[in-house]
């Protein structure tokens, strides 16, 4: 019997459990292959500004939120476990390849200052003083100071380590069913017939925690598989961009992340460089297209050419959880013992020290502290009931009241 069972052990399950940790708690994660969905292909951009859309502004106050928590998380977190976690505070240049990008990157600055983000336009020439790696053809350049960059990987292995100096337990099975007990969920029975029983559990499974809570019917949760598609290259470090780059081609998003140079292994000395941004509604099959490879290069490449003198050395196909409304399930549902920490589709990695930080108050009753945050706190606050697991009703009419709440 433990006080916590994580279900997921990918970035997010693990910021809890450490968290958990930390607050006193014990702790089991499962997982089959902890780290091997979204966090695996994540380039670990921490951008909040250059993720941010049109109408979703409590995504954007939520991550705004959660960026001013990344700091003292990192420093917290190689303190804990010895290792570094690659967190670079280098800043984001967005372009635009032609003058419908510009157009749009201009309506994507007056969206951030609206919103009292710092970022503001750059000439070419100043764009090309931030990178001189940068293409002959582009149209538009903006710099955003505060957007920066984290090895999900090196922060994902740090979080074991943590974990287990803290006698945490990671356990490689598969949850395959919620155990409950007079309607309070009280563990999970795992794929080699274990039951792992704890005081409350947190479903962080990706978007694999819908099949997993399908037979609860007081809980909703809609969260889909999203496909995404990354590239890992390495080049030399005179090859490498010095900033997180991040543009527009002709309508098409593409990211370009550098990490400092490899001390050790085959390939030390050299940069890994992560290119990024397909989007696709399709299931997490773990193959990789032609087609999603290729446009990805060629739109890294119009921004920055010498990715062509770079190694290819994988192609990570993963999905991401999402939901209908891009905002994550994050707290208490309505089932006694049972949270949920999933659905952060394409911020999960910016979003974890905020929802372990989330998760964790409401486990132990603690007082979530709003104003230490970037973010108005009365925003945050709103950010924080729309990411509320409750939001969405329970599709069984058998299981609500008349006055719509839960039974």
């Amino acid at each position: 019997m433990r006080d916590l069972l994580v279900v997921g052990g990918g970035i997010i399950g693990l910021a809890v459990a450490w968290r958990a940790l930390g607050a006193g708690l014990s702790v089991t994660v499962l997982d089959p292959d902890a780290g091997d969905g979204a966090t695996r292909a994540a380039a670990g951009m921490l951008a909040p500004a250059t993720e941010a859309e049109f109408t979703e502004d409590a995504a954007l106050a939520l991550h705004l939120a959660a960026a001013g928590r990344w700091l003292t998380f990192a420093a917290d977190l190689e303190a804990a476990a010895g290792t570094g976690v690659g967190l670079r505070e280098s800043g984001t240049l967005t372009l635009a390849y032609d003058d419908t990008d510009a157009a749009l990157l201009r309506r994507l600055l007056a969206l951030q200052a609206r919103h009292a983000v710092s970022s503001r336009a750059l000439t070419i020439a100043e764009a090309r003083r931030h990178e001189p790696l940068l293409g002959p053809r582009l149209s538009g350049a903006a710099w955003v100071p505060g957007d920066h960059a984290v090895d999900p990987r090196a922060v994902h292995a740090a979080l074991q380590r943590a974990i287990a100096d803290g006698h945490g337990a990671v356990v490689p099975r598969a949850a395959v069913r919620l155990a409950r007990h007079e309607g309070r969920v009280v563990g999970a029975l795992d794929d080699a017939g274990r039951v792992h029983r704890a005081g409350s559990t947190v479903v962080a499974a990706g978007w694999a925690s819908a099949p997993l809570l399908a037979d609860l019917p007081e809980v909703t949760v809609p969260v889909r598989p999203v496909k995404g598609q990354t590239l890992r290259l390495q080049t030399d470090p005179d090859l490498a961009p010095r900033h997180v780059v991040r543009g527009l081609v002709q309508g098409r998003p593409v990211y370009v992340v550098g990490r400092s140079p490899a001390t050790e292994g085959p390939w030390a000395g050299h940069c890994e460089i992560v290119v990024g941004a397909t989007t696709e509604e399709n299931p997490d099959d773990r193959r990789a297209t032609a087609g999603g490879v290729f446009a990805l290069l060629r739109d890294a490449r119009a921004l920055l050419p010498a990715i062509d003198e770079a190694a290819l050395v994988e192609v990570t196909p993963r999905a991401r959880p999402a939901t209908p409304d891009n905002l994550p399930l994050v707290g208490p549902t309505h089932v006694p013992g049972l949270h949920l920490a999933t659905g952060h589709h394409r911020n999960g990695i910016l979003l974890a020290p905020l929802t372990a930080e989330i998760v964790v108050a409401g486990l132990t009753g603690s007082w979530f502290d709003v104003d230490v945050t970037r973010a108005d706190p009365p925003t945050l606050l709103a950010a924080l009931r729309a990411s509320d697991p409750r939001r969405f009703p329970s599709p069984d009419p058998d299981t609500r009241r008349t006055d719509g709440g839960p039974r």
